[in-house]
């Protein structure tokens, strides 16, 4: 047969019969060719082509083969209950803590396939997830999650914030594990943990003294709070006072000090008012003391004799006379009525 006619032949034989194939709607597909006909239909083998979820393709029958991996999210439950896990039997992890007490810890890991690392996982592992878990997954965090757990000490396993940081920590290292192999570890889930029962009774009796002890911490603390507390307050009320005494004497030394200055500038003035009368009296007196004081003492005495009748009296030689002259009585008694004689007296 001639080669044009060969190859034309070995064309038309996969048209023959042609399947379909589906994907549903969390799934991806992957192609297998089993025959490649030296090339005319491709290469042989797993093909590198992701075929989208939710679609439905045609292939040539016999030649191919069609595998399906679900790619929505996994859970590996690895726990004591068999109505729960994976397996119908006991299947939580047993190991021993650093501190060396057995422990039995129920595990569950989330995790999906990497819709693009479908073709490899087919290659490398499995023809679909059910093979994947238990082929690569399974082992994988069995071994990895048992790894990081066995860090604790036993006490540390009643301590939320330390299983967390665990759990973290072993999610962190399956993916580094598990991420090159196409697998993408979303969470990984500790559950309930048992001790040998005579231990765990011991373990509850010290976190139980524990728990009691530290109630008593918390209400000593709360104790010196409130009397913190107290003692602030009294202070407030103190200093309060203080300050309201402190206001009190500032006012009062600053109305005595205004009082004091007014008495002083009153004192002052006073001083200055006597000080110029002073000083006129004397001017005065100094201006009396001349001839001008002189002739003012004559002219008040004038005034004060002015319509007033004189009379003199002479004085003898015979030894009586009246050697001084009171102007003042003599006034006085002419101004009583008293009788004084016109004329005057007669000599002896």
């Amino acid at each position: 047969m001639p080669r044009p006619l060969l190859v034309l032949f070995l064309a038309s034989l996969p048209l023959s019969g042609c399947t379909c194939h589906s994907t549903g709607s969390t799934e991806v597909g992957v192609l297998t060719r089993k025959l490649a006909f030296a090339g005319l239909l491709g290469r042989a083998g797993v093909q590198p082509e992701v075929y989208a979820p939710g679609a439905t393709y045609l292939f040539p029958a016999f030649v191919t083969d069609w595998n399906t991996f679900d790619v929505s999210l996994q859970n590996l439950a690895m726990v004591k209950d068999p109505t729960r896990g994976d397996r119908a039997q006991e299947d939580d992890l047993s190991f021993k803590t650093v501190d060396g007490n057995d422990v039995r810890v129920d595990v569950t890991v989330a995790w999906q396939v990497e819709p693009t690392r479908a073709p490899y996982l087919l290659n490398k592992v499995g023809e679909n997830v059910e093979e994947v878990k238990e082929k690569l997954v399974r082992p994988a965090c069995r071994s990895v999650v048992r790894d990081v757990l066995n860090e604790l000490r036993s006490e540390e396993f009643y301590v939320s914030e330390k299983r967390f940081a665990k759990a973290s920590e072993a999610r962190d290292r399956l993916q580094a594990v598990l991420g090159p192999e196409g697998i993408a570890v979303r969470q990984v889930i500790l559950g309930e943990h048992r001790f040998n029962p005579d231990y765990e009774h011991v373990i509850r009796d010290k976190k139980l003294a524990e728990q009691n002890s530290e109630k008593v911490r918390s209400e000593t603390r709360a104790a010196a709070e409130q009397w913190k507390s107290e003692l602030e307050k009294a202070k407030g009320t103190v200093f309060q006072q203080l300050a309201a005494a402190a206001g009190a004497l500032d006012t009062a030394r600053l109305t005595a000090d205004a009082s004091y200055v007014q008495n002083q500038k009153q004192a002052e003035a006073i001083v200055a008012e006597r000080r110029a009368h002073a000083e006129a009296v004397r001017k005065q007196n100094e201006a009396l003391a001349g001839s001008g004081g002189k002739a003012l003492v004559k002219l008040r005495i004038a005034e004060a004799l002015a319509g007033k009748q004189l009379v003199f009296l002479p004085t003898g030689k015979s030894g009586v006379g009246v050697q001084t002259l009171n102007l003042n009585q003599l006034l006085g008694a002419l101004s009583a009525g008293g009788e004084a004689s016109s004329s005057p007296p007669s000599g002896p």
